[in-house]
């Protein structure tokens, strides 16, 4: 009898038209960007611990090296689970292009959801600060990475990670004609897009990059 691995099922933002609109009418470089990529949208895989192992791989690489290294650790574990991942072997791990630290950092996050430290049912209910300030209090995630499960697990509507360099950079080249941003320029562009700035990121990530982001 032979097994069927389940797909991966993949959700994406009801509020996405809406923010759509809105930023097309309040931002002239949204009104011109969000065409570019039709249909296109965020998608959430719907599983907490892979997102932020996803995230966690994908910390200071290119979006392309991440992606290569996450399909060599991936294939890894039979299927991509924290009971899983706390088998593998070191070498394994190194061999598929994760660094002493990473591997450190994954083998936390998983040691967390195994042992139920984590309460993943609680987090639907929870603000967007609330989920960062527990996040956090795994090793190897930061801000960033708390923010970047806000938007590809979660999918908060309103998330602004000043933290990314990609966003800090699309700023840059598409509001400033690649003139160096502050945080402060970045907050200032930004004011325009609520309550959908994980919206406007995204599309700011697709301009220097047409290969959407996903964790």
């Amino acid at each position: 009898m032979s097994s069927i691995t389940p797909a991966v099922v993949l959700s994406t933002p009801e509020y996405w038209d809406e923010a759509c609109r809105h930023l097309s009418k309040k931002d002239r470089v949204m009104k011109r960007l969000i065409p570019l990529f039709g249909d296109a949208c965020l998608q959430s895989r719907g599983d907490a611990f892979t997102t932020l192992a996803r995230s966690i791989v994908g910390q200071q690489i290119s979006v392309k090296a991440a992606q290569t290294v996450w399909d060599r650790f991936a294939r890894l574990p039979r299927k991509m689970t924290p009971a899983n991942v706390l088998t593998l072997k070191v070498d394994d791990m190194q061999a598929a292009g994760l660094s002493a630290r990473k591997i450190e950092y994954l083998v936390d996050l998983a040691l967390h959801f195994d042992s139920g430290a984590i309460h993943v049912d609680s987090w639907k209910l929870m603000g967007d600060e609330e989920i960062i300030a527990e996040l956090i209090g795994i090793r190897g995630i930061g801000r960033w990475t708390a923010e970047m499960f806000l938007i590809f697990h979660l999918m908060r509507p309103n998330v602004l990670p000043l933290d990314d360099v990609g966003l800090i950079n699309g700023i840059s080249r598409n509001y400033f004609s690649g003139d160096p941003v502050s945080r402060s320029d970045a907050r200032e562009v930004a004011a325009a897009w609520a309550p959908f700035c994980s919206v406007a990121t995204w599309y700011i990530w697709r301009s220097l990059d047409p290969l959407p982001v996903e964790y």
